[in-house]
């Protein structure tokens, strides 16, 4: 689910019959819930208004921080691979992944 820019993600408890999430990336735990589609997407949206109102009131980024560093794991084949390609454009193995991670993210927002 996606509402404002903020993402929910949702799971159902088969035992209490209900649809249940949590809204992604921001500072905090905020969680909704729902026993239909049509409830659970009305009780995120009120979710992540509220967290806003609320944020906005105490002076608080909604946002999540990230670092902007990141550890990424594959196979040794395709670090060669990576290493190649990146020697051939130029570029260190940083700038190539980079790059090609900011190439896949705008091709999706």
């Amino acid at each position: 689910m996606n509402y404002k820019g903020y993402i929910g993600t949702i799971d159902f408890s088969e035992k209490d019959m209900v649809f249940y999430g949590k809204v992604e990336g921001v500072n905090g735990l905020v969680n909704f819930e729902g026993d239909s589609v049509v409830a659970l997407v009305e009780a995120f949206h009120e979710a992540v208004d509220d967290y806003l109102a609320y944020c906005a009131e105490e002076g608080i980024d909604p946002q999540k921080s990230y670092s902007g560093s990141l550890n990424v794991r594959i196979s040794p084949e395709t670090h060669c691979q990576v290493a190649a390609l990146a020697k051939l454009s130029g570029m260190s193995i940083n700038a190539f992944i980079r790059k090609a991670v900011e190439k896949e993210v705008a091709c999706h927002l």
